[in-house]
């Protein structure tokens, strides 16, 4: 038997007070099939087709049938997945104003496939109009490539956050050299002085971000306490108790925390995480609401994000917040004219 310290790195968990995978060895698989459905029903389902024909646009993901799931071992991702697809479409021609439907199917979306590779066809219901299901077969199929690579784009990494774990040897590293922050310093930025030790010994860093949104300040702090609200953004049922102490739990709990400080239409404070994150590590988030004109300043301050999480906390914040978020209040805009 090896001495203290000197066994094999793989099986040393002496400073993980979760003892969760150290230095990434142990297979580890994550379910992706609900996210999945999720995103391929966001990427795929209004893409807007426009030709010398006519215009098209899909509709309904009809069928989705399939699985997928990401697996670590070793420090590597392995991506298993396999869908079989149908959509609906319809379009106008040009000329004539004639109206036709149709649909759009793909038997095998995989990792065994390129997604140039994929097989994808286009049928339409009987009657004129090849013309649109010309323009589907051309153009609409390049547009639905795109949307599968973004699925594909965002499962390797948006779904994937937290599946590696920064190793023993990574910590040092990051600890020994200075980070410069990233991005625009006012909209997007890490300060190099809020890189620190928490908890079990987790590097961290302070995240800092400002956004723009085109309502009141107190239309959008409404977003963020109203649970209907949170639920149409998020587009996921929610825990929302907006009170000092009051739960905060969000898609499908990915993300959940607690409310510490509210003050209507200026403050929030949250205790936050990502379930991926280690076991009972939470960083603190400010969101300060401030009225610019006719608009509002969204002020987000995140603070004890660890260290390898740090670029999918900013693009969580950025995407599946502030992105849905601009979505939602154009939506009840044009509802409204």
């Amino acid at each position: 038997m090896a001495k203290w310290g000197q066994g094999d790195p793989r099986w040393i968990v002496e400073e993980r007070a979760d003892a969760t995978n150290v230095n990434n060895w142990h297979w580890t698989e994550r379910d992706a099939t609900s996210w999945s459905k999720r995103k391929l029903k966001e990427v795929l389902e209004g893409l807007v087709v426009e030709g010398e024909a006519g215009r098209c646009e899909i509709g309904d993901l009809k069928h989705v049938e399939g699985e997928a799931s990401c697996n670590s071992r070793k420090g590597k991702l392995i991506f298993f997945y396999e869908w079989n697809l149908r959509l609906s479409w319809k379009g106008t021609v040009k000329e004539s104003g004639e109206k036709h439907k149709g649909s759009v199917e793909i038997p095998n979306l995989s990792e065994e496939n390129e997604v140039d590779d994929t097989e994808i066809n286009v049928s339409k219901k009987k009657g004129e109009g090849d013309v649109l299901k010309e323009l589907m077969r051309t153009e609409g199929t390049t547009k639905v490539r795109e949307a599968l690579r973004d699925y594909l784009k965002a499962l390797k990494t948006e779904f994937t956050l937290g599946m590696i774990l920064p190793t023993k040897a990574a910590v040092g590293q990051e600890l020994a050299t200075e980070r410069k922050p990233s991005g625009s310093p006012v909209q997007d930025s890490v300060t190099p002085q809020a890189l620190d030790m928490v908890g079990v010994k987790i590097p961290t860093v302070r995240i800092h971000m400002r956004e723009v949104f085109n309502s009141p300040a107190d239309e959008l702090y409404s977003i963020f306490t109203k649970k209907e609200l949170v639920q149409k953004f998020s587009k996921c049922p929610a825990v929302i108790e907006a009170e000092k102490g009051g739960k905060l739990q969000m898609f499908e709990g990915c993300v959940s925390g607690e409310y510490t400080e509210l003050v209507p239409s200026q403050r929030l404070v949250l205790k936050w995480r990502c379930r991926s994150w280690p076991e009972e590590h939470y960083a603190t988030v400010a969101l300060t609401f401030q009225d610019v004109a006719a608009q509002s300043e969204l002020e987000l301050e995140c603070k004890g994000v660890p260290v390898s999480h740090e670029e999918s906390t900013r693009q969580c914040w950025k995407k599946q917040y502030f992105e849905e978020i601009h979505l939602l209040l154009q939506q009840s805009k044009d509802s409204m004219e």
